[in-house]
């Protein structure tokens, strides 16, 4: 792993994350951050006039660039020597080409915050840390505002049992496991809504596939996915919890259902989302 994406808005947030990929940057040798910020003209809120605000496109750009510019020197500030950081900016929609820029960056990781915004904001609105994990074919760290990064010695694999070995992506989490040398815990949560499954059989292959990672596996219940969760990690001092949304399976129907989205807002830990 040689490169980290961290898209920011100038926000404490994105600030925050930033300063979490710096640390993971010098804690695993990787040498190189990407600051990126994709700027776009507001859209008037108006019902009745629904239209885009004319506004200075170069002006735009410049206020980027100079953003950009005093966030890598705040970067530069915390001990940065032994790791390139370089910006990026473009006049774009954050998850519209996010593949597309990873691939021009050489990105192997992309690094986000999240802000937490009530009820309304989590149920209507999103966020951009949750959309571009859903588009992002690299993992993605989601940090919460006020987390700090601590040394991965403890993950936590959220999985559903669910053909695993058609859906569980190796590649990035080897990865992962091989560059931190963390200990590994597999998590399933029954919550009250699903009925009871034997999941000796793919437990088994699940095994086979992680054998040289030596996992635990634990299998709890809760009323809600969330809870369940962070309850078991603050439990057990996790430091990153790992979870893989499928196309057609369990986390695609948690995103539809906004179980994933609420772990990314309310998870005290960050989060990290991989792909199949």
């Amino acid at each position: 792993m040689k490169t980290i994406l961290v898209p920011i808005d100038f926000s404490a947030t994105a600030t925050n994350a930033s300063n979490y990929a710096l640390a993971l940057a010098k804690q695993y040798s990787i040498n190189r951050i990407v600051l990126y910020n994709a700027y776009q003209a507001p859209v008037s809120v108006d019902p009745m006039v629904p239209t885009v605000q004319l506004l200075d496109i170069d002006l735009m750009k410049k206020s980027s660039q100079e953003g950009l510019t005093q966030a890598k020197k705040a970067l530069e500030h915390l001990d940065s020597k032994d790791i390139q950081i370089d910006t990026f900016s473009e006049y774009n929609i954050l998850t519209g080409g996010i593949n597309e820029l990873c691939a021009a960056v050489s990105a192997d990781l992309v690094v986000m915050g999240i802000t937490g915004g009530g009820a309304v904001t989590e149920t209507l609105i999103g966020s951009n840390a949750v959309s571009v994990s859903q588009h992002s074919k690299l993992p993605v760290i989601i940090v919460p505002p006020n987390s700090v990064f601590e040394k991965i010695n403890k993950l936590v694999l959220a999985c559903d049992f669910e053909q695993v070995e058609e859906t569980t992506p190796m590649k990035p989490l080897t990865k992962l496991l091989e560059i931190t040398g963390a200990e590994l815990h597999v998590l399933h949560v029954n919550t009250p809504s699903k009925h009871v499954i034997d999941h000796s059989f793919e437990n088994m292959i699940l095994d086979r596939l992680l054998k040289e990672f030596s996992p635990t596996y634990h299998f709890i219940e809760n009323e809600s996915f969330t809870a369940g969760i962070n309850l078991f990690s603050e439990k057990n001092k996790i430091d990153l919890i790992i979870t893989m949304p499928k196309k057609h399976g369990f986390f695609d129907s948690l995103f539809k259902k906004s179980h994933t989205k609420k772990l990314a807002f309310h998870s005290h830990l960050p989060l990290m989302v991989m792909h199949d």
